[in-house]
């Protein structure tokens, strides 16, 4: 008789074990076409397995931001197509106010050109999205190339984790041939300080203003640094503040009719 309460005691208590439900999706927007095609398939493959849709979004001909709840602009060579990105005017002018409005962003290198106020090369410049207050400028020799180390400054706008929270270093690379110049400070903040590489402006790296942060250099979703999960639950957590369901949460911006 005792044997058997026992066992009972044990299946009731099983069935009391909850399994938490999955965090809900989180559409992101990925810039992906000719301008921006920089990406690693495992950091991708890291964005979703934290719980991103990834909407592909076509810089170049796509007349209007989709409905997302952040966005991801990668690497590229903006500077090959300044002109086409400067006709889509509408976009442009859509995803500036999508950031403004606090719409959650990371951008890298090309990314954080096409940002920028204007993109200059070979004499021509252009119009960019202009949340980042500074001038693009192209060079005929590389400005930064090779590993990066950098040290959080405790600005960047992601969680971290209790591993993380213990870590001095984020590892990465870059390869740009532009600087960003008449960059306008007021109101920025920089994620990480430069300890070995180039970054912004030797010192300093990942531009934050609002919720965007934007660097030259490129991290890996790898060992204990998983930029992804951290930026998927950035924007999870953003779309909860602003009091919209997650998944396609944010709207689009100033959309013409």
């Amino acid at each position: 008789m005792t044997e058997v309460s026992s066992s009972n005691s044990r299946l009731h208590a099983a069935a009391a074990v909850t399994i938490p439900a999955p965090l809900p999706k989180v559409r992101i927007g990925w810039a992906k076409d000719q301008a921006f095609g920089f990406y690693y398939a495992d950091d991708l493959d890291a964005l979703r397995s934290a719980g991103a849709e990834l909407v592909p979004l076509d810089t170049l001909h796509d007349p209007h931001l989709p409905e997302v709840d952040g966005l991801f602009i990668g690497g590229g060579f903006p500077e090959l197509f300044m002109s086409e990105l400067e006709a889509n005017t509408t976009l442009r002018e859509e995803i500036g106010s999508a950031i403004e409005n606090g719409m959650p962003a990371y951008a890298e290198c090309g990314g954080l050109m096409y940002l920028a106020r204007t993109l200059t090369w070979h004499g021509k410049k252009h119009n960019m999205v202009g949340v980042i207050p500074g001038d693009v400028v192209m060079h005929e020799k590389p400005v930064g190339r090779g590993y990066v180390r950098l040290s959080e400054t405790g600005e960047s706008p992601w969680p971290t984790s209790a591993v993380e929270s213990a870590m001095t270093d984020v590892r990465g690379h870059e390869f740009h041939y532009s600087s960003l110049d008449n960059l306008d400070t007021d109101g920025l903040k920089f994620a990480y300080e430069v300890k070995r590489g180039h970054g912004i402006d030797g010192r300093h790296d990942g531009i934050v203003y609002k919720n965007l942060l934007a660097s030259y250099a490129h991290l890996r979703s790898l060992g204990d640094y998983n930029w992804a999960a951290r930026f998927v639950a950035f924007v999870r957590s953003k779309a909860r503040e602003a009091g919209q369901p997650v998944a396609g949460s944010a709207q689009r911006h100033d959309r013409a009719a």
